[in-house]
């Protein structure tokens, strides 16, 4: 069972941007409640996808500098990573099957 990877400022490079795999960040922190309602949905599409999309969690209170180099201003955020580049972000919470669409294309 896939579960998403706990990524930060010191293994983002390597577990993110050097992936061979596209990969989905959720940037969050824990007294976020929207963070926590969208916690589920990124668990159930790190399974649904499997192989082909990595789904990682960075924690923005813990690990400020790739946060503030990506220009995260509000939580939650997700940033999907392609070939090391940022090509798609959705900010606030998202529904399953709307991240799914827009998701899809990409990977």
């Amino acid at each position: 069972m896939a579960e998403p990877l706990n990524v930060s400022d010191a293994t983002f490079d390597t577990q993110v941007i050097k992936s061979e795999v596209p990969v989905l960040v959720d940037f969050w922190a824990g007294w976020c409640q929207p963070c926590l309602m969208l916690a589920p949905v990124v668990e159930e599409l790190a399974q649904e996808y499997g192989p082909r999309i990595r789904l990682a969690k960075l924690d923005v209170d813990a690990n400020p500098n790739i946060a503030g180099k990506f220009g995260v201003m509000s939580i939650p955020t997700l940033i999907l990573f392609k070939g090391g580049q940022a090509v798609q972000r959705l900010v606030g919470f998202q529904a399953k099957s709307s991240l799914k669409a827009k998701l899809d294309p990409l990977v």
